[in-house]
């Protein structure tokens, strides 16, 4: 089995340094470029199914792959954005002045924290794990496609490593970046970490 891990393309949240969260916003026109990109880069990835966090940047970012391959998006919720509570939508200097010892241990030790109101990476982990494990069962011998987040994507690349989430900011993940995650005998093997070269001459 092989999973192409995708974090979504380029936002305007994204940009200015936001928390997204749950928040439904769309790419911005870097974005939207990006996942042109991507999506001739992965046109030949012979992908049996393409799975994507319900928010609109995730799926904004899955529907050129999926037309290209001539595949149907499945939304799955498990693959949606950390819920960051009452933190979604302030920048990282809004946060820091709201609550400086909180997001000096969000910087410190993120799998510590639970964000006000919303999730922790404990949490994140369980989806992420469950969802990892169906994906195995159900295509034990076939490429998929997985559009998610950062937060997921970091944690997902831990997972496969063995790590905890501890090793959280030492998970290289970009916006619109491809991994890539192999499975043999039960047991993942990260291939590639966060590949950006199809976005080369882009914003």
């Amino acid at each position: 089995m092989r999973i192409i891990l995708l974090r979504h393309g380029r936002t305007e949240w994204n940009e200015q340094k936001r928390f997204s969260g749950r928040a439904d916003i769309p790419l911005d026109e870097t974005g939207i470029e990006q996942v042109k990109a991507v999506a001739e880069r992965l046109a030949s990835s012979d992908a049996a199914a393409i799975y994507s966090s319900p928010l609109r940047r995730a799926l904004m970012t899955a529907r050129p792959i999926a037309d290209r391959i001539g595949l149907a998006i499945q939304p799955l919720d498990q693959l949606t954005d950390i819920d960051c509570g009452t933190w979604q939508g302030l920048s990282t200097d809004q946060a820091r002045a709201q609550d400086g010892d909180l997001y000096r241990r969000w910087l410190e030790s993120p799998h510590q924290i639970r964000f006000p109101h919303g999730e922790s990476f404990p949490e994140v982990r369980e989806r992420v794990t469950g969802v990892a494990k169906r994906l195995l069962d159900e295509h034990s011998d076939q490429t998929v496609i997985m559009v998610s987040h950062v937060v997921v994507c970091r944690i997902l690349v831990c997972i496969v490593l063995g790590l905890d989430d501890s090793h959280f900011w030492q998970i290289g993940q970009d916006v619109c970046a491809v991994n890539t995650i192999t499975a043999r005998e039960g047991r993942f093997m990260l291939n590639s970490l966060n590949d950006t070269g199809h976005l080369k001459g882009l914003g």
